[in-house]
C-alpha cells in the first residue's frame, strides 16, 4: 500500500512532509488527514528538528477536503484554527507545487510562510461549494493578502496564479518548478542555523500578533463551524462538487 504521507530528512534539522495522494490531487480524506497529523507529530517529536517543509506530491499541493467523502451522511469533521498542522514547535514552510484549494489553502496559510512553484494556483471555494471554513481561513487570508483581495478570493472562488499570489503577498517567492523543493530546503536550513530558543520566542511573539489580530474572526469561525462542517443545501452538494472539480481541471 502506498504511504499517504512521506517524511524525509533532506538536511540536518530539517524534515520534509509530503502529502502523497497525487491521483486525487492530495485531497484530504479521513485517512490522509489522520496520516498527516501523525506525520507532523512524529516529525515534531524530534528534539533536533529546527524547521519543516510541507509539500504535496505532484501535480498538486492539496485540493482541500475530499469532496466525495464530504458528501457522505456519516462524514465527521472537527474544526481547528491550525487544521492538520496542530501546534508545531518549529517554523513550517509551505512549498506550494500546484493547486492549493480551500482546505489546502488553509494548510498553506497555517504555515509560517509560503514558497511557490511557477505552477502554483490558489483558490478559496468554500462559498462555491457551500461549506463554511473551519481551519482559520477567515482570519489568515486577510492577514496575508489584505481585506480586499481576501474578499475577492472568497466571494468568487476564482483561482489566483503564482505571479499574482506573489504580487498580493500570499507567497514570499516564486521559483521554477524544478527548484521549489531545493529552495525551500535551503531556506529551512538557514532557519536551522539560528539560535533555537531565541527563534522560538520570536516566532511565538509573531504568532501572538497574528492570532491576536485575527482573534475575533477565529472565534466567529469556530462558533459557526461548531464541531463539524455546515453544508448549505446538502441535496445540491453533488452538483456543486462536480462544478468545482470541473473548474479545477479546466485551469
Amino acid at each position: 500500500m502506498t504511504e499517504l504521507v512521506l517524511i524525509d530528512r533532506p538536511a540536518a534539522g530539517v524534515a520534509m512532509v509530503t502529502l502523497n495522494r497525487p491521483e486525487k490531487y492530495n485531497a484530504l480524506n479521513s485517512a490522509l488527514r489522520g496520516a498527516f497529523a501523525e506525520a507532523m507529530a512524529e516529525a515534531s517529536a524530534d528534539s533536533g528538528l529546527r524547521a519543516i517543509v510541507v509539500t504535496g506530491a505532484d501535480p498538486a499541493f492539496c485540493a482541500g477536503l475530499d469532496l466525495n467523502e464530504l458528501g457522505r451522511d456519516d462524514y465527521e469533521f472537527s474544526s481547528d484554527a491550525d487544521g492538520p498542522l496542530g501546534c508545531c514547535p518549529v517554523p513550517v514552510i509551505a512549498a506550494v507545487n500546484g493547486v492549493a484549494v480551500t482546505g489546502g489553502l488553509e494548510i498553506a496559510l497555517a504555515c509560517d510562510f509560503r514558497i511557490a512553484s511557477e505552477r502554483a494556483r490558489f483558490a478559496d471555494t468554500h462559498a462555491r461549494v457551500g461549506v463554511f471554513p473551519g481551519w482559520g481561513l477567515t482570519a489568515r487570508l486577510p492577514q496575508a493578502v489584505g481585506q480586499s483581495w481576501a474578499r475577492q478570493m472568497s466571494f468568487t472562488g476564482d483561482y489566483v496564479d503564482a505571479r499574482l499570489a506573489l504580487r498580493i503577498g500570499l507567497v514570499n517567492e516564486v521559483v521554477p518548478h524544478g527548484e521549489l523543493l531545493a529552495r525551500s530546503v535551503q531556506i529551512a536550513t538557514s532557519i536551522a542555523s539560528t539560535a533555537p530558543s531565541t527563534l522560538a520566542r520570536i516566532r511565538q511573539t509573531y504568532d501572538v500578533g497574528r492570532d491576536g489580530t485575527g482573534a475575533d474572526a477565529l472565534g466567529i469561525e469556530a462558533e459557526r463551524s461548531g464541531s463539524g462542517l455546515t453544508v448549505e443545501d446538502p441535496g445540491g452538494f453533488a452538483a456543486r462538487r462536480s462544478s468545482v472539480f470541473s473548474r479545477g481541471r479546466a485551469q
